[in-house]
């Protein structure tokens, strides 16, 4: 084979001198590929990382490619990309337009005319394993020895080897603190990634293991049992009974009898011996929802059980003593209650032991979206529809909404969507009128000015983290503690031109 040309060695160099240089990793390699495409005319290229458990090729970084937003993956053997991953073997496609085996899953090649067009594909290999791919396109006229082109690629995939290997090493890094960053998550039911949801995560990880009587606040709507059963969930009594009880949901005369049951004969219609939800619970939870909501003849009672932890059945002489932890939640401002004598004060301070404040949905920023997102999915396959998206539009009318009936409220409008979507996308028609409605005239005038100021802070905090993430979305997502989507709403919303970014990197 000829040796290489004075113009290639001069690239293999400056490949060289740019893989030494004290930048990111990223940065290195993307501008590789960079100069590949100026000097060498091969375009389109990419490099993918081999997972070191599956083998499973993961597209990482492409120039001359938009893979913003894109999870591309190649199983061992699967399309050139796969079979170079597990051969260890390079390989070039003369025209990738005849060519079954390649795969173009990015997309970038639909609009040209792949006959005229070679595919060049060679492993990259560190401490005599296989770490990644190289790949780059090439007009085909121009490839008029396959043997030399495979050569050069080959030698510039010897040149980036070891970055492509650290690389690998920082994404499997991150992928495992992502995965432990959702195993903190207390349920999988308990959707957020906001800086109050995570506060709350914190708190039920703090309080699971004990036997601490904790009172979760919020509105109606906002998940408090579900934070109750996380709790139960991932205490030492999670193989015994979660018993909930609604106080809201029972009158004043049959509180009693429910939760600490009765005898037979103890009242008008009580023709059989009946256990308490107190007794059902036993080695395990008991969450009484609406706790505000008791009479004072139960609150007197339930403070007994808390004190004593036993109590007496409506009609009985005996004593059932128990061994139940007590979580209880309220959408009532108990300390005001308190304060005007519908609620007892000792009472309080007894289940006020360890408090849970649940954010409403108002206050959760992107959180709103994750939820949305869940409920299309969850919702989608219920009714069989392949819905992909939401549309700008409506992630414009969500995020604008207060939302008064919280999560609640955000599962049913989204469940309404998934019905009345007809293709594979919520858009604002979809949502009920009311989040539809335009706030008031006199209210945008009072309000004008704050939401500019908080628009512009905005607007130069998505800025500042796409110079920092060169370009990068996601990356820009994870600095702000936010997720793509928000960002690519954002970016949008505010037509932040994220390519001068890129070009600033190169």
């Amino acid at each position: 084979m000829k040796p290489f040309s004075y113009d290639d060695l001069q690239v293999l160099h400056d490949i060289a001198r740019i893989i030494a240089s004290p930048r990111d990793l990223r940065m290195q390699l993307e501008k590789v590929l960079q100069d590949l495409s100026s000097n060498t005319g091969m375009n389109r290229g990419m490099i993918s990382i081999l997972d070191r458990d599956t083998g499973v090729a993961i597209l990482d970084v492409a120039h001359g490619v938009d893979i913003d937003g894109l999870d591309i993956t190649y199983l061992p053997g699967e399309g050139i990309t796969g079979q170079v991953a597990q051969t260890g073997k390079p390989m070039v496609v003369r025209n990738i337009g005849k060519d079954k085996q390649f795969l173009d899953r990015t997309g970038a090649r639909k609009k040209l005319n792949q006959e005229d067009l070679a595919f060049l594909c060679v492993p990259i290999i560190y401490d005599e394993k296989v770490v990644g791919v190289l790949s780059a396109d090439k007009v085909a006229q121009e490839v008029d020895n396959q043997e030399y082109e495979l050569k050069l690629l080959g030698e510039v995939a010897e040149l980036i080897a070891k970055a492509v290997h650290m690389r690998a090493i920082e994404e499997e890094n991150r992928r495992l603190r992502n995965i432990i960053g959702r195993s903190q998550r207390p349920s999988d039911e308990i959707i957020g990634n906001s800086k109050t949801m995570k506060e709350v995560f914190g708190l039920v990880s703090q309080v699971s293991d004990s036997n601490t009587t904790v009172l979760i606040h919020g509105e109606t709507g906002t998940g408090k049992e579900l934070v109750a059963r996380a709790i139960h969930k991932n205490s030492p009594r999670s193989n015994g009974p979660f018993v909930e009880v609604n106080c809201a949901a029972m009158p004043d005369t049959l509180i009693e009898s429910e939760l600490f049951g009765h005898e037979r004969g103890a009242f008008t219609g009580a023709n059989q011996k009946r256990r308490g939800r107190f007794e059902e619970a036993n080695g395990g939870t008991i969450f009484l929802d609406e706790v505000g909501e008791l009479s004072s003849l139960a609150q007197a009672k339930l403070l007994r059980v808390i004190q004593e932890r036993q109590f007496q059945p409506l009609g009985s002489n005996s004593i059932v003593k128990v061994n139940v932890r007590i979580i209880t939640a309220t959408n009532r401002d108990l300390d005001q209650d308190v304060a005007s004598g519908k609620f007892r004060s000792d009472l309080y301070y007894r289940l006020n032991v360890f408090p849970v404040y649940m954010p409403p949905l108002r206050e959760r920023g992107g959180d709103i979206i994750l939820l949305a997102d869940y409920f299309v999915e969850k919702y989608s396959r219920q009714v069989k529809k392949s819905i992909k998206r939401i549309s700008t539009p409506a992630i414009d009318f969500l995020l604008a909404y207060h939302w008064p009936g919280n999560v609640r409220e955000l599962e049913n409008c989204m469940e309404r969507a998934v019905l009345l979507a007809g293709g594979d996308t919520i858009d604002s028609i979809h949502l009920p009128p009311s989040l539809q409605m335009k706030a008031a005239a006199p209210e945008k005038k009072h309000h004008g000015k704050l939401e500019s100021l908080v628009n512009t802070y905005e607007r130069s905090l998505i800025i500042d983290a796409m110079k920092d993430a060169k370009g990068n979305q996601s990356q820009a997502a994870r600095l702000l503690g936010t997720t793509k989507r928000i960002i690519q709403y954002k970016v949008e919303k505010y037509s932040i031109d994220t390519k001068r970014f890129k070009a600033k990197k190169a």
